[in-house]
């Protein structure tokens, strides 16, 4: 287990918390995933699929790092800076796209 992964569980408990916060502040059945140059969303996806499987999808993303470092370990280099930062910008954007989708009631 590195440290970083201290970051990574941190990261999966705010994404847990704040779905579980917005979920019923969240008004739309679909939320925004993507938007374009135009300030407009490109592509939206079912409420409950854009809440949790960007959860599901961080915690898919750890396991291929742990896999790459278990079964290939020449090839993988910094993985703590690379989970660390993966961390920190997957939850803030997830949080990011919560407060969004939120506020357009």
């Amino acid at each position: 287990m590195l440290t970083a992964d201290i970051a990574f569980v941190a990261a999966l408990a705010v994404m847990a918390g704040c779905n579980l916060y917005f979920a019923p502040r969240i008004a739309s059945e679909r939320i925004a995933m993507q938007w374009g140059l135009d300030g407009k969303p490109t592509w939206t996806a079912p409420k409950l699929i854009a809440m949790w499987g960007m959860v599901a999808f961080a915690v898919m993303i750890r396991l291929v790092i742990y896999l790459a470092m278990t079964y290939t370990p020449d090839k993988v280099h910094g993985p703590e800076i690379g989970v660390l930062f993966f961390s920190i910008i997957t939850a803030a954007v997830h949080v990011y796209t919560l407060m969004v989708a939120a506020r357009a009631r």
